[in-house]
């Protein structure tokens, strides 16, 4: 039986409740995409990345999350979660260029240890009904919570997620 990389990396768990994937969304750097628990530098994920979402119709909107859930580091993650970027209002079968950036993407800086970015998407029940939170700083991007936003804003359970890990660059592997 096939286990679901989603609890295997315990994204399930730490980061979501389990859920049944109901859209097709394709996240990518650089044209390379990205796949359930394989590793990247942060060198190559220092750009924003594009997130394809493959809705139903036009008619639907959605809302992107990026976290790392393993902040400052994964065997102590007291920070967790540190929010990387937030997109609302995404048209279904287009991509995340077409929806508001409420959070600017923060580029990944793992420093201690293996970290999860995890990507989530969620279906908004009508346009402009999620409030993003205020950001101000990096520091003001700790301690979010994607069950939390998901329950003041409405969004049920995620349509889709993904996640890749990361870890600190020594000045030898960066390229």
């Amino acid at each position: 039986m096939a286990r679901d990389p989603l609890i295997v990396g315990r994204v399930i768990g730490d980061v979501l409740d389990s859920f049944s994937p109901s859209v097709n969304m394709t996240v990518s750097y650089n044209k390379k995409d990205i796949f359930n628990g394989y590793e990247h530098f942060p060198s190559a994920v220092s750009d924003r990345p594009s997130v394809q979402i493959d809705g139903l119709d036009m008619r639907s909107f959605y809302t992107l999350v990026m976290t790392d859930p393993d902040v400052p580091g994964p065997s102590d993650p007291y920070l967790r979660e540190h929010l990387h970027w937030m997109v609302t209002d995404i048209p279904g079968t287009t991509d995340a260029t077409f929806g508001k950036e409420e959070v600017s993407y923060e580029m990944p800086r793992p420093n201690i240890g293996i970290h999860r970015y995890v990507f989530v998407l969620f279906k908004q029940n009508r346009r402009q009904c999620v409030r993003a939170p205020s950001v101000s700083s990096s520091s003001s991007r700790d301690h979010f919570n994607t069950r939390d936003f998901a329950a003041k804003n409405d969004l049920g359970l995620p349509v889709a997620a993904v996640y890749f890990n990361a870890q600190r660059e020594t000045a030898s592997r960066r390229r």
